[in-house]
């Protein structure tokens, strides 16, 4: 369905295969190339895509990770930002889902995840 990919900033869902899961939600995030190129939009819009696509096929849970904080060079205070505000937002529009988790890897991910929240509140 999506030869080339899906563009970045958009999710799409795949059967999950052996995973524990129903389903895999790919979202695609910017690659960081000094913040003046529509990272930060393209990153939020990457994660309202994420929870959009897994409420649209009736998922109860959806797993995020850091996307773009990675490989991709995103720096994780702002990453942890927008990932927070984006997914904050769909759920306070009714997305339908139960449960959002973030899945991150290693203290400092953990504490940008916690400041951007505790800023949210």
């Amino acid at each position: 369905e999506h030869p080339r990919g899906t563009p970045t900033g958009t999710a799409v869902v795949t059967g999950a295969g052996s995973l524990p899961a129903r389903w895999v939600v790919h979202a695609v995030g910017p690659l960081w190339r000094g913040g003046g190129h529509g990272e930060r939009d393209l990153l939020g819009a990457a994660y309202r895509s994420a929870v959009d696509a897994a409420a649209a096929v009736g998922a109860a849970t959806l797993t995020l990770p850091a996307i773009s904080a990675g490989i991709y060079g995103y720096p994780i205070d702002g990453a942890a930002e927008v990932a927070v505000a984006a997914v904050a937002e769909r759920l306070r529009a009714g997305a339908g889902l139960g449960c959002v988790t973030f899945v991150l890897f290693g203290p400092a991910t953990y504490a940008a995840f916690e400041r951007a929240l505790d800023r949210l509140r």
